[in-house]
């Protein structure tokens, strides 16, 4: 690698970046092929700044991209990183004509817009002030003007007359929170159209909510609902459909990592390997599908063997790369507690051999994982065992036992306390039936009223 590349990185990794040195598996034309929209950009300049072998290509293929929109920010930032990483290249110099076509371009298509839209407004015909805000919102995200662009698509909401367009909206407000990292957004808008996919047509936008669903929740680290929703996606409506969010492949990597950091044996073998609906996405990674059975069988080393591999391209995909080494320590803490599961007792050495990098112990991982109470054992260092606490089936049976009998006897005195409150006749009835139906004057009304009590319309 160059010195030029290696500064680059050097000050990337300064401020806080992943830097990938491995050489990632996959093909990045093919990659990006997956995708439309302006996720192929942000996916782009991620792994230029992200993989020192694919740096190069995937910032000249972020700045041809950047070109072929309307995002003037976009392609001076990609141009600005080219020439950083590689100053003689002929895509390394701004266009500054093109810059200036497409603002001037950019501003007309904006005044259109606007004009139209005050046209619409002044005829008060409410399906062509829609269509005019919706108009205008791709207009504004397409330029990169986010902000905007939110407020078009929300003004489009007291003009909607059909369930359809209700959907159109939540997936257009969805959109754009996705690419602002808004999280929150992303999952309120797309919860508010539960009850409008009813028809055929409407099936299509099922993967897409299930599936930006799945993003927004991976982003604020809910996994286990996260791989839910990813492995609810439905298979057989075309990719087409939602591939400027994610592709086939990306819902079956974010399922799987997902679904075995959260989900136990059982789970993963019904809802994973299993599934009829999930197999399609399963089929497109068969080296995850590799990996949960292993760990299903037993075979922990194997499964975290096969995720190392893949690692490098997990850590290049745009959603996913903050969230690879908590998810990966997840996965990792689940194969050492279930290996040691059947044993009273294990050998440091069986567990080196299992989980332990070369030349390395994995006794201070076991240590932090007692201390964190993930992990009920005892290391003995002197005879080199690891030992589980004893469970004491007895006594798990004694405290059920005890805990029973005491809400069994609260509820027998509650119940007790009310017979005898029925008895005494001082039981809380209807006020109207003690006055005949008459109820009682507004002035006593008033005065049990401010006590907390009303008066029964029995």
């Amino acid at each position: 690698m160059s010195d030029t590349l290696e500064a680059y990185f050097k000050q990337i990794e300064d401020q806080g970046g992943i830097i990938i040195r491995d050489t990632p598996r996959l093909d990045l034309d093919l990659y990006i092929q997956n995708y439309r929209g302006r996720t192929r950009w942000d996916r782009l300049f991620l792994i230029g700044r992200t993989s020192t072998r694919l740096c190069v290509d995937a910032l000249k293929a972020a700045v041809a991209e950047a070109k072929r929109g309307k995002d003037i920010d976009r392609y001076v930032q990609a141009v600005e990183h080219l020439r950083t990483v590689l100053p003689t290249d002929q895509d390394a110099v701004l266009d500054k004509s093109w810059i200036e076509r497409t603002g001037q371009a950019n501003r007309a298509e904006t005044q259109r817009l606007d004009a139209e839209l005050k046209g619409y407004k002044n005829n008060l015909i409410k399906e062509s002030i829609r269509m005019g805000h919706e108009d205008l919102g791709k207009h504004y995200e397409a330029i990169g003007d986010l902000s905007r662009a939110f407020d078009a698509y929300s003004q489009m909401r007291p003009d909607v007359s059909t369930p359809r367009h209700i959907v159109e909206v939540g997936k257009h407000l969805a959109s754009v929170s996705l690419q602002r990292r808004d999280w929150v957004m992303v999952a309120t808008n797309l919860n508010k159209l539960s009850g409008y996919q009813n028809g055929e047509e409407d099936k299509v936008f099922q993967p897409y909510q299930k599936i930006a669903t799945g993003i927004a929740l991976l982003g604020q680290e809910k996994y286990a609902e996260a791989a839910q929703c990813f492995l609810e996606a439905d298979s057989t409506v075309a990719s087409t459909h939602y591939n400027e969010i994610a592709s086939p492949n990306d819902v079956a990597i974010y399922g799987c990592l997902l679904a075995l950091a959260t989900m136990d044996r059982n789970d993963l073998q019904t809802k994973v390997i299993e599934s009829n609906n999930f197999k399609s996405f399963l089929q497109l990674e068969p080296h995850l599908r590799k990996a949960i059975t292993q760990f299903v069988i037993g075979r922990y080393s194997a499964c975290l063997a096969i995720l190392e591999s893949y690692r490098p391209d997990y850590l290049l995909d745009i959603h996913l790369q903050r969230h690879v080494a908590k998810i990966y320590a997840e996965i990792r803490d689940k194969c050492i507690i279930n290996y040691m599961v059947p044993f009273s007792c294990v050998t440091l050495e069986s567990m080196n051999a299992a989980f332990a990098a070369a030349r390395k112990s994995v006794e201070p991982e076991l240590a932090a994982m007692i201390l964190g109470g993930k992990l009920q054992a005892r290391i003995n260092k002197i005879d080199g065992l690891v030992t589980t606490a004893p469970i004491k089936p007895r006594l798990k049976v004694q405290k059920s036992a005890l805990e029973t009998a005491r809400n069994y006897e609260k509820e027998a005195v509650e119940r007790l306390r009310r017979m005898s409150l029925v008895a005494a006749d001082l039981e809380v009835r209807g006020l109207r039936r003690h006055l005949g139906g008459g109820g009682l004057p507004q002035s006593m009304q008033a005065q049990m009223s401010d006590l907390g009590y009303e008066e029964s319309s029995a």
